[in-house]
């Protein structure tokens, strides 16, 4: 696949050095079967500007400092949404008792909100420095959108995000039909819902955005 990719380029390349224009070279390359996804990478990688030879346009690099931002930025995500559902599932849990709860009884909800706070108070700040780090960076170079790790960690994120709607949904319908949907685990499915949609919504904007700006 890395050999027939490099065929396209150096065809697009050679094609652009012919003064061949762009929709002439789409044409030949769809007719040949390429597929018109590839096609417009290949042309997009070089800039439409009056030269001799075809201008390279700049390409995202994967640096280990980007790595690690990146890591720690959904990794303290991650941490920040499971201890925000913690918490309020224990505020729930204490607003509105259940006594046929026999676990709940022996559970020590004080030990598990302390863990919750303590784990918002360490990890949400530092994905917002980590966010705000990586917002300047972007707005300095937007060509670092199209770094790999970000997009793989993205659509990770959605994916998980995703899983955990669904699955939301599927526990919500199922004890609507059971007849066993109690306010507490209303409340409770609109939390998990709330937290996991808003995670889904905001990175699906975020790649809606970059898909409307390039």
């Amino acid at each position: 696949m890395a050999i027939a990719t490099r065929d396209l380029e150096l065809f697009v390349r050679d094609a652009l050095a012919a003064g061949q224009p762009r929709p002439a070279i789409e044409t030949a390359l769809a007719q040949a079967g390429w597929p018109a996804e590839q096609v417009r990478d290949a042309l997009d990688a070089y800039a439409e500007v009056a030269f001799p030879v075809p201008v390279p346009k700049p390409r995202p690099y994967l640096s280990a400092r980007e790595a690690f931002l990146y890591l720690v930025l959904f990794a303290t995500l991650y941490v920040s949404t499971y201890h925000l559902g913690s918490l309020l599932f224990d505020l729930l849990n204490r607003a509105l008792p259940d006594p046929a709860d026999a676990g709940y009884a022996f559970a020590n909800p004080g030990s598990s909100m302390r863990w919750a706070v303590a784990s918002l108070v360490v990890a949400f700040p530092v994905f917002l420095f980590v966010a705000r780090l990586l917002g300047r960076e972007l707005a300095r170079n937007p060509v670092k959108r199209l770094s790999a790790v970000r997009r793989w960690l993205t659509y990770i994120t959605l994916f998980l995000a995703a899983g955990i709607v669904i699955g939301d949904l599927i526990a919500a319908v199922y004890n609507v039909l059971g007849g066993e949907l109690t306010l507490r685990f209303a409340l409770k499915v609109l939390v998990v819902g709330a937290i996991a949609g808003t995670v889904f919504a905001y990175y699906l904007l975020d790649l809606r955005r970059e898909e409307r700006e390039a």
